[in-house]
């Protein structure tokens, strides 16, 4: 199975660099309907630690600072806390803070509202979404949303994007630690998707710097509602 995590590794990679999101709630699912929803947790939040981790170095002078540094304060705690908690998170309540906050993103982009996230907002949301992440993996495409509504896109969204997964990784990966999900029997795919989310970082910053601001702004959008929809259907 070791070449279909390569590929899957890829895969999220490449959407992750190009659209800033997405690539982690794909790869979650398809590990889960592989290895199973624990063992999909396990796999996966080791290997977007360090494939955000890498993301983030790449392009490093793109991330907005004051920002990233709002909703990682708030998102590093909530992950952690999250994590211990697995699984607690009622579904609905994930699928509505979805809907809500991808209607308000795309309001904003199309011109119908005009506003921007306080700053002094951005470490509760973090706390309270870096919570969802570390119970429900795929919950992390909720930063996505916040992050757009600030005003952020292009580089500067995926960049700070990126930084901030990896805080929420890293309090997902505690936690996860403490329940103790890792064993060695997941040690190969682990390294295996990690590589290739590596490759796949590579590979989507060359795509990226092909494409127009108007076209990597719908690539944002599109694949944020594509992963709404996913969620909602209960497969997120």
């Amino acid at each position: 199975m070791i070449p279909l995590f390569l590929l899957l590794g890829l895969g999220a990679g490449v959407l992750t660099t190009i659209a800033g999101q997405g690539g982690g709630l794909l790869l979650l699912l398809a590990c889960s309907a592989l290895i199973g929803p624990h063992e999909a947790l396990a796999v996966t939040a080791p290997a977007l630690l360090l494939g955000n981790l890498h993301r983030s170095l790449l392009l490093r002078t793109h991330i907005d600072r004051p920002t990233a540094k709002r909703v990682i304060a708030g998102a590093l705690p909530g992950a952690l806390l999250g994590g211990l908690l697995a699984g607690m998170t009622p579904a609905w309540v994930l699928r509505c803070l979805l809907v809500v906050l991808t209607a308000v993103a795309i309001a904003k982009a199309l011109g119908y509202v005009r506003f921007r996230v306080p700053q002094n907002a951005l470490a509760p949301a973090g706390f309270v979404i870096g919570g969802l992440t570390g119970t429900a993996g795929g919950a992390g495409i909720l930063f996505a949303p916040v992050l757009l509504s600030t005003g952020l896109t292009g580089r500067a969204f995926v960049a700070t994007t990126s930084a901030v997964a990896v805080a929420a990784h890293i309090g997902r990966v505690a936690g996860y630690a403490g329940l103790g999900l890792f064993s060695k029997s997941l040690i190969a795919p682990t390294v295996a998707v990690t590589v290739a989310i590596f490759a796949g970082n590579a590979m989507g910053g060359r795509i990226h710097e092909l494409l127009t601001p108007r076209r990597s702004m719908a690539i944002e959008y599109g694949a944020l509602v594509v992963c709404v929809v996913l969620s909602v259907a209960g497969l997120g």
